[in-house]
Protein backbone atom coordinates (compact mmCIF):
# COMPACT_ATOMS: atom_id res chain seq x y z
CA UNK A 1 0.00 0.00 0.00
CA UNK A 2 0.64 3.91 0.09
CA UNK A 3 3.38 4.64 2.56
CA UNK A 4 2.28 6.71 5.28
CA UNK A 5 3.94 10.09 5.77
CA UNK A 6 6.18 10.79 8.68
CA UNK A 7 4.72 12.80 11.56
CA UNK A 8 6.27 15.96 11.46
CA UNK A 9 7.75 16.04 15.20
CA UNK A 10 9.95 13.25 13.56
CA UNK A 11 11.93 15.43 10.99
CA UNK A 12 13.93 18.08 13.74
CA UNK A 13 16.45 19.65 10.93
CA UNK A 14 12.89 21.13 9.21
CA UNK A 15 11.35 22.22 12.35
CA UNK A 16 14.57 23.97 13.30
CA UNK A 17 15.00 24.74 9.81
CA UNK A 18 11.17 26.56 10.12
CA UNK A 19 12.07 28.40 13.28
CA UNK A 20 15.61 29.86 12.11
CA UNK A 21 13.90 31.09 8.50
CA UNK A 22 12.95 34.48 9.74
CA UNK A 23 16.40 34.99 10.92
CA UNK A 24 18.10 33.56 8.22
CA UNK A 25 16.09 35.91 5.51
CA UNK A 26 16.66 38.79 7.47
CA UNK A 27 20.52 37.80 7.92
CA UNK A 28 20.60 37.73 3.56
CA UNK A 29 18.62 40.52 3.40
CA UNK A 30 19.73 42.86 5.29
CA UNK A 31 23.22 42.21 6.27
CA UNK A 32 24.98 39.54 3.10
CA UNK A 33 22.96 41.11 0.44
CA UNK A 34 24.10 44.38 1.37
CA UNK A 35 27.62 43.55 1.96
CA UNK A 36 27.83 42.23 -1.58
CA UNK A 37 26.73 45.35 -3.06
CA UNK A 38 29.23 47.33 -1.13
CA UNK A 39 32.12 44.84 -2.56
CA UNK A 40 31.21 44.52 -5.77
CA UNK A 41 30.36 48.39 -5.84
CA UNK A 42 33.63 49.27 -4.24
CA UNK A 43 35.43 47.72 -7.95
CA UNK A 44 33.64 50.30 -10.17
CA UNK A 45 34.49 53.97 -10.39
CA UNK A 46 31.37 56.71 -11.83
CA UNK A 47 32.58 59.51 -13.41
CA UNK A 48 30.94 62.30 -13.52
CA UNK A 49 29.03 61.74 -16.93
CA UNK A 50 27.53 58.94 -15.73
CA UNK A 51 29.97 56.01 -17.03
CA UNK A 52 31.02 53.60 -14.82
CA UNK A 53 34.23 51.88 -15.44
CA UNK A 54 36.12 48.75 -13.77
CA UNK A 55 38.93 49.82 -11.91
CA UNK A 56 39.77 46.67 -9.36
CA UNK A 57 41.37 47.79 -6.27
CA UNK A 58 41.57 51.12 -7.61
CA UNK A 59 39.49 53.01 -4.92
CA UNK A 60 41.21 51.01 -2.15
CA UNK A 61 44.89 52.24 -3.31
CA UNK A 62 43.22 55.81 -3.75
CA UNK A 63 41.90 55.38 -0.35
CA UNK A 64 45.74 54.11 1.23
CA UNK A 65 47.25 57.63 -0.01
CA UNK A 66 44.24 59.96 0.60
CA UNK A 67 45.17 61.75 3.94
CA UNK A 68 41.48 62.19 5.10
CA UNK A 69 41.55 58.12 6.00
CA UNK A 70 44.35 57.94 7.20
CA UNK A 71 43.31 60.28 9.72
CA UNK A 72 40.08 58.71 9.78
CA UNK A 73 41.63 55.04 10.32
CA UNK A 74 43.71 56.20 13.17
CA UNK A 75 41.24 58.15 14.75
CA UNK A 76 38.22 55.21 14.82
CA UNK A 77 41.72 52.86 16.01
CA UNK A 78 42.61 55.53 19.01
CA UNK A 79 38.62 55.43 19.50
CA UNK A 80 38.02 51.95 19.85
CA UNK A 81 41.25 51.15 22.22
CA UNK A 82 40.04 53.82 24.51
CA UNK A 83 36.86 53.55 24.71
CA UNK A 84 36.18 49.73 24.60
CA UNK A 85 38.05 49.03 27.69
CA UNK A 86 36.90 52.14 29.59
CA UNK A 87 33.01 51.48 29.15
CA UNK A 88 33.07 47.64 29.64
CA UNK A 89 35.40 48.01 32.86
CA UNK A 90 32.72 50.58 33.93
CA UNK A 91 29.89 48.26 33.30
CA UNK A 92 31.39 45.86 35.13
CA UNK A 93 32.24 47.23 38.55
CA UNK A 94 28.82 48.92 38.64
CA UNK A 95 27.36 45.87 37.62
CA UNK A 96 28.71 44.34 40.94
CA UNK A 97 28.03 47.18 42.90
CA UNK A 98 24.43 47.24 41.98
CA UNK A 99 23.72 43.39 42.63
CA UNK A 100 25.51 44.16 46.37
CA UNK A 101 22.10 44.48 48.57
CA UNK A 102 22.73 47.86 49.53
CA UNK A 103 20.02 50.58 50.55
CA UNK A 104 19.63 52.63 47.25
CA UNK A 105 21.23 50.26 44.60
CA UNK A 106 18.11 49.61 43.05
CA UNK A 107 17.02 53.19 42.40
CA UNK A 108 20.84 54.30 41.05
CA UNK A 109 20.75 51.05 39.05
CA UNK A 110 17.50 52.55 37.78
CA UNK A 111 19.29 55.97 37.03
CA UNK A 112 22.24 54.50 35.20
CA UNK A 113 19.67 52.47 32.96
CA UNK A 114 17.47 55.77 31.89
CA UNK A 115 19.56 56.92 29.39
CA UNK A 116 18.99 53.66 27.33
CA UNK A 117 15.75 55.11 26.80
CA UNK A 118 16.79 58.63 25.12
CA UNK A 119 17.70 58.01 21.62
CA UNK A 120 21.43 58.72 20.83
CA UNK A 121 20.54 61.80 18.56
CA UNK A 122 18.54 63.15 21.72
CA UNK A 123 21.21 62.51 23.88
CA UNK A 124 23.69 64.11 21.55
CA UNK A 125 21.35 67.26 21.51
CA UNK A 126 20.93 67.16 25.33
CA UNK A 127 25.23 66.67 25.98
CA UNK A 128 25.56 69.99 23.36
CA UNK A 129 24.11 72.26 25.70
CA UNK A 130 26.17 70.71 28.44
CA UNK A 131 29.23 71.09 26.77
CA UNK A 132 28.76 75.11 26.20
CA UNK A 133 30.95 77.29 26.96
CA UNK A 134 28.23 78.55 29.95
CA UNK A 135 26.74 74.81 30.04
CA UNK A 136 26.90 72.32 32.63
CA UNK A 137 29.73 71.21 32.39
CA UNK A 138 31.61 74.33 33.02
CA UNK A 139 29.72 75.15 35.46
CA UNK A 140 30.55 72.12 37.81
CA UNK A 141 34.11 72.77 36.75
CA UNK A 142 33.71 75.95 38.49
CA UNK A 143 32.80 74.23 41.85
CA UNK A 144 35.92 73.35 42.19
CA UNK A 145 38.16 76.36 40.53
CA UNK A 146 38.54 75.06 37.31
CA UNK A 147 38.91 77.31 34.49
CA UNK A 148 36.27 76.82 31.79
CA UNK A 149 37.17 73.89 29.10
CA UNK A 150 36.52 74.33 25.19
CA UNK A 151 35.43 70.62 25.32
CA UNK A 152 33.69 70.05 21.61
CA UNK A 153 35.78 72.83 19.99
CA UNK A 154 39.14 71.68 21.34
CA UNK A 155 41.22 68.95 18.83
CA UNK A 156 42.60 67.67 22.22
CA UNK A 157 39.18 67.33 24.19
CA UNK A 158 36.52 66.77 21.57
CA UNK A 159 37.13 63.28 21.25
CA UNK A 160 37.40 62.35 25.02
CA UNK A 161 34.14 64.52 24.85
CA UNK A 162 32.65 62.10 22.51
CA UNK A 163 33.45 59.24 24.73
CA UNK A 164 31.72 60.46 27.42
CA UNK A 165 28.80 61.07 26.00
CA UNK A 166 28.85 57.77 23.92
CA UNK A 167 29.49 56.08 27.99
CA UNK A 168 26.94 57.75 29.30
CA UNK A 169 24.75 56.03 27.05
CA UNK A 170 26.35 52.76 26.66
CA UNK A 171 27.22 51.57 30.37
CA UNK A 172 23.80 51.48 31.51
CA UNK A 173 23.14 49.40 28.98
CA UNK A 174 26.25 46.71 28.73
CA UNK A 175 25.66 46.36 32.99
CA UNK A 176 22.12 44.84 32.40
CA UNK A 177 23.89 42.06 30.55
CA UNK A 178 26.36 41.45 33.06
CA UNK A 179 24.48 42.28 36.22
CA UNK A 180 22.14 39.03 34.52
CA UNK A 181 25.39 36.99 34.52
CA UNK A 182 26.79 38.00 38.37
CA UNK A 183 23.18 37.02 39.29
CA UNK A 184 23.02 34.04 37.93
CA UNK A 185 26.33 32.96 39.93
CA UNK A 186 25.18 30.61 42.80
CA UNK A 187 25.66 32.65 45.95
CA UNK A 188 26.94 29.52 48.06
CA UNK A 189 30.66 30.16 46.62
CA UNK A 190 30.16 33.54 48.34
CA UNK A 191 29.39 31.84 51.30
CA UNK A 192 32.40 29.27 51.38
CA UNK A 193 34.50 31.83 50.21
CA UNK A 194 33.86 34.23 53.03
CA UNK A 195 34.00 31.14 55.75
CA UNK A 196 37.13 31.06 54.39
CA UNK A 197 38.02 34.50 54.82
CA UNK A 198 38.46 35.55 51.35
CA UNK A 199 38.00 39.58 51.59
CA UNK A 200 35.20 41.52 48.96
CA UNK A 201 37.83 41.85 46.23
CA UNK A 202 39.49 38.61 46.49
CA UNK A 203 35.93 36.99 45.95
CA UNK A 204 35.33 39.55 42.83
CA UNK A 205 38.78 38.10 41.18
CA UNK A 206 38.27 34.37 41.72
CA UNK A 207 35.07 33.93 41.86
CA UNK A 208 32.95 36.62 40.45
CA UNK A 209 35.67 37.37 37.42
CA UNK A 210 36.07 33.81 36.09
CA UNK A 211 31.98 32.86 36.28
CA UNK A 212 30.75 36.05 34.35
CA UNK A 213 33.30 35.40 31.65
CA UNK A 214 30.98 34.32 29.01
CA UNK A 215 28.71 37.74 29.78
CA UNK A 216 31.55 39.98 29.66
CA UNK A 217 33.09 38.18 26.17
CA UNK A 218 29.90 39.02 24.68
CA UNK A 219 29.97 42.71 25.96
CA UNK A 220 33.27 43.60 24.70
CA UNK A 221 32.45 41.96 21.55
CA UNK A 222 29.09 43.70 20.65
CA UNK A 223 30.47 46.67 22.14
CA UNK A 224 33.36 47.21 20.05
CA UNK A 225 31.02 46.64 17.07
CA UNK A 226 28.80 49.49 18.11
CA UNK A 227 31.55 51.84 18.91
CA UNK A 228 33.03 51.54 15.73
CA UNK A 229 29.48 51.98 13.90
CA UNK A 230 29.42 55.57 16.02
CA UNK A 231 27.62 58.20 13.44
CA UNK A 232 24.68 60.39 15.41
CA UNK A 233 26.73 62.09 17.58
CA UNK A 234 29.66 63.17 15.94
CA UNK A 235 27.24 64.33 12.95
CA UNK A 236 25.35 66.21 15.60
CA UNK A 237 28.09 68.19 17.90
CA UNK A 238 31.23 67.67 15.53
CA UNK A 239 30.58 67.28 12.17
CA UNK A 240 34.12 65.19 12.20
CA UNK A 241 36.15 68.32 13.63
CA UNK A 242 37.84 70.25 14.59
CA UNK A 243 40.97 69.62 12.60
CA UNK A 244 39.33 65.97 11.84
CA UNK A 245 39.85 64.95 15.46
CA UNK A 246 36.38 63.03 15.71
CA UNK A 247 36.26 61.90 12.32
CA UNK A 248 35.52 58.75 12.57
CA UNK A 249 35.38 55.81 9.44
CA UNK A 250 31.58 55.80 9.69
CA UNK A 251 31.54 59.38 9.62
CA UNK A 252 33.91 59.85 7.01
CA UNK A 253 32.09 57.35 4.79
CA UNK A 254 28.90 59.29 4.83
CA UNK A 255 31.23 62.41 4.04
CA UNK A 256 32.30 61.03 0.65
CA UNK A 257 28.94 59.08 -0.26
CA UNK A 258 26.67 62.31 0.57
CA UNK A 259 28.89 65.36 0.26
CA UNK A 260 31.50 64.50 -2.37
CA UNK A 261 28.91 62.53 -3.94
CA UNK A 262 32.13 59.33 -4.07
CA UNK A 263 29.66 56.20 -3.62
CA UNK A 264 32.08 53.97 -5.17
CA UNK A 265 35.20 54.95 -3.38
CA UNK A 266 32.73 55.22 0.21
CA UNK A 267 31.97 51.35 -0.33
CA UNK A 268 35.35 50.90 -0.63
CA UNK A 269 35.33 52.37 2.51
CA UNK A 270 33.03 49.91 3.69
CA UNK A 271 34.57 46.87 3.31
CA UNK A 272 37.95 48.39 4.85
CA UNK A 273 35.63 48.85 8.31
CA UNK A 274 34.19 45.38 7.70
CA UNK A 275 37.39 43.77 7.55
CA UNK A 276 38.88 46.19 10.33
CA UNK A 277 35.71 45.02 12.87
CA UNK A 278 36.61 41.71 11.72
CA UNK A 279 39.76 41.68 12.73
CA UNK A 280 39.39 43.22 15.88
CA UNK A 281 36.54 41.28 17.10
CA UNK A 282 38.69 37.74 15.50
CA UNK A 283 41.40 39.00 17.88
CA UNK A 284 39.08 39.74 21.07
CA UNK A 285 37.63 36.32 20.51
CA UNK A 286 41.08 35.05 20.84
CA UNK A 287 42.22 36.32 23.62
CA UNK A 288 39.43 35.40 25.28
CA UNK A 289 38.84 32.24 24.44
CA UNK A 290 38.88 29.37 27.26
CA UNK A 291 37.80 25.99 27.37
CA UNK A 292 34.54 24.74 28.56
Amino acid sequence: GPRTPRPLRQHPALIALAFLAPALVALVVLRLAPAAVALWDSLFRTSLLGGTQFVGVGNYLDLATNPDFQNAVGVTLLFTILINPLQVATAFLLAVLYTRRAAGSRLWRSLVILPIAVPPAVSAVIWSVIYRPDGLANAFLDLFGIPAQPFLTSPQQSLASIMVLLSWIGVGYWMMFLIAGINDIPSSYYEAASLDGASGWRQLWTITFPLVRRPLAFVLVADTVSNLLVFAPVQILTKGGPEGSTNLLMYDIFTRAYTLGDLNTAQAEVVILVLITIAIVAVQFRLLKSED
